[in-house]
């Protein structure tokens, strides 16, 4: 669906640069998934990739920003986060994204879990320059 379609009803800022940074993300994602009316069900999945993902955030790239928009589109409401940082990029994106892949000492399951989490997932990562991942979750979905 175009870009267009979505209406962007508030935007956050979070920045990622330690644990706690991580742990203030998860509480404030949670209480706007509440606010979005999500399920508990939808709460945790969003929940749990988020987490990853800020996660991948200080174990790749030592920090980053997280940008949290609430977004309507037609009847539906949502969350979108966007996962940005300044890392050392993603040589292999299709590796990545396969089940059990992992360059740390992770179970490889980040990446790819996440993407089943959301109700949308798009990762864009340039080898030097760092990786934008940006997730959705309906609250329908």
């Amino acid at each position: 669906m175009p870009i267009s379609t979505i209406k962007i009803t508030a935007t956050e800022t979070i920045a990622i640069g330690s644990e706690e940074d991580v742990v203030y993300l998860i509480r404030y994602v949670r209480m706007q998934a509440q606010r979005v009316g999500m399920t508990v069900l939808n709460q945790t999945k969003l929940i749990t990739a988020t987490s990853e993902l800020a996660c991948n955030i200080l174990n790749y790239a030592g920090a980053g920003d997280v940008l949290i928009d609430m977004v309507k589109r037609g009847k539906q409401t949502g969350l979108r986060l966007t996962f940005k940082d300044n890392g050392p990029g993603i040589a292999d994106l299709t590796q990545a994204m396969q089940n059990g892949h992992s360059t740390g000492m992770g179970l490889g399951l980040g990446l790819p879990g996440a993407k089943r989490l959301s109700s949308e997932f798009f990762i864009k990562s340039t080898v030097g320059q760092g990786t934008t991942v940006v997730i959705t979750k309906w609250t329908n979905g």
